[in-house]
C-alpha cells in the first residue's frame, strides 16, 4: 500500500466532517462526489443549494445529496455565527453588520465559523481563492495551535531512494508560507512539520534536520561590515535548533547539517559521528523559503520523486489550501490529508 492509499485509509477510519466552501467550481464538486462515493469524510458543501444540485445533475454526480449543504445567504446560524464573529474580532474595530457581511458572502469565512462552533473538523479552498484568503479567516477565527505563533506549509516527498529517509519518503518545511522565519519561528516550523510528518506520512518516530550549508561549524557566516550582521543564515539555524530543543524536548532534532549529512549514513559518520540525527534523518527543515520551494522542485523535476502538498499547520484546526490549478484528485486527497490532521488535533 503505498503512502496516499495509508492516508486514504486512515481517514475512512475515523471519519471527519470536512467544509469545502467552493462547492460550485466544478473540480471541487466533482471531488466532493468522489469523497462520498468512497466513504472518505463527511463533508459541509457552502454553496446555493439549488446550483449545487443542478451542476450535480448536469455533471452526472450521484453523490451529492449525502453532503449537508449550508446556504450562506439563508443560514438558520448565520446571526449566531456574526454575533460569535464580532465579539472575536471585537479588539479589531469589527462591528455586527460588518461580521453579517461575512457569514453571508464570504464563504471561507463561514466555513471557519462552522469550525469555530465545533460543527466540522477543517476545511479546504484555494480551487477559486488565493493562499492569503483562504489563511485570513483561519487565522483571524480559529487562529494558531497552543504555543505556535507561526503558519507554514509541508510537502511530503516520495522519492525512488528507499535507503533515505522513511523509505524514500522525507517531509519538507517550510516550503509554503514564511518567506524568511526568524530563529523562533523555524524552531516552531520543526515542531509542526515533525507533527505533520506522524499525523499525515504516518511517521512513528521523526527525526528533525536543521539544514544549512554547514555541517557543526564547518562554515562560517561572513560578517557585513557596515552591519556587523551575519550576511548568511548559519547563526540562525543553530539559535532555532537550540530553542526547539529547549521547548519541544521530546522532538528528535539536531542542526546545522548539510542535507547529504542528514540524509546519508556514510556521510554523516564523516561529517557529524556524534550526531544522533545525522544520517537518519526523515524530516528536513530549510532555512526560508526560498530554498524550500527551489529544492523540493529540483528534486521533482530532476530526480523523478513526487510532491504532495503543500500541506498547512500551525493552525487549531486543519485549513488547507489547493492550488488554482488542483485536479479533481489533488482535491481528493487533500480531504484524506485534513482529515488524517483533524484527528490527530482532537487528540492533542
Amino acid at each position: 500500500m503505498d503512502l496516499l492509499q495509508q492516508i486514504v485509509a486512515r481517514a475512512k477510519a475515523d471519519k471527519q466532517r470536512i467544509v469545502l466552501p467552493e462547492a460550485e467550481e466544478e473540480r471541487t464538486l466533482r471531488a466532493a462526489d468522489h469523497v462520498l462515493a468512497d466513504d472518505l469524510a463527511n463533508l459541509i458543501l457552502i454553496g446555493n443549494p439549488a446550483n449545487i444540485k443542478a451542476l450535480a445533475a448536469q455533471w452526472g454526480l450521484k453523490n451529492i445529496e449525502k453532503a449537508t449543504i449550508v446556504d450562506p445567504l439563508n443560514n438558520p446560524k448565520s446571526e449566531e455565527y456574526a454575533t460569535l464573529l464580532a465579539e472575536l474580532r471585537q479588539k479589531k474595530g469589527m462591528t455586527l453588520e460588518q461580521a453579517r457581511e461575512l457569514v453571508t458572502k464570504n464563504n471561507l469565512y463561514l466555513g471557519c465559523m462552522i469550525i469555530k462552533t465545533e460543527e466540522a473538523d477543517g476545511q479546504i479552498s484555494g480551487a477559486l481563492s488565493t493562499t492569503g484568503e483562504t489563511l485570513r479567516p483561519a487565522l483571524q477565527i480559529i487562529k494558531c495551535a497552543p504555543g505556535i505563533t507561526c503558519v507554514s506549509g509541508a510537502m511530503l516527498v516520495l522519492t525512488h531512494e528507499q535507503q533515505y529517509g522513511e523509505n524514500g519518503i522525507v517531509v519538507m518545511g517550510d516550503v509554503a508560507v514564511t518567506p524568511n522565519p526568524t530563529a523562533d519561528q523555524l524552531a516552531q516550523i520543526a515542531y509542526t512539520t515533525a507533527e505533520t510528518a506522524k499525523s499525515v506520512a504516518g511517521f512513528t518516530d521523526p527525526h528533525v534536520a536543521m539544514l544549512s550549508f554547514s555541517t557543526k561549524g564547518s562554515a562560517k557566516d561572513a560578517i557585513d561590515k557596515a552591519t556587523g550582521k551575519s550576511v548568511y543564515i548559519i547563526d540562525k539555524v543553530v539559535e532555532a535548533t537550540k530553542l526547539a530543543k529547549e521547548r519541544f524536548p521530546e522532538l528528535k532534532i539536531d542542526g546545522e547539517l548539510q542535507a547529504d549529512a542528514a540524509l546519508d549514513p556514510a556521510v554523516a559518520l564523516k561529517k557529524a559521528p556524534d550526531s544522533p540525527i545525522a544520517g537518519k534523518a526523515n524530516v528536513l527543515i530549510v532555512p526560508n523559503l526560498e530554498v524550500g520551494n527551489i529544492g523540493y522542485k529540483l528534486v521533482q523535476r530532476l530526480g523523478g520523486a513526487s510532491a504532495i502538498g503543500p500541506i498547512l499547520q500551525g493552525i487549531a484546526r486543519p485549513v488547507n489550501d489547493l492550488s488554482r490549478g488542483c485536479s479533481v484528485d489533488d482535491i481528493y486527497y487533500m480531504v484524506a490529508i485534513t482529515a488524517c490532521q483533524a484527528q490527530d488535533a482532537k487528540r492533542a
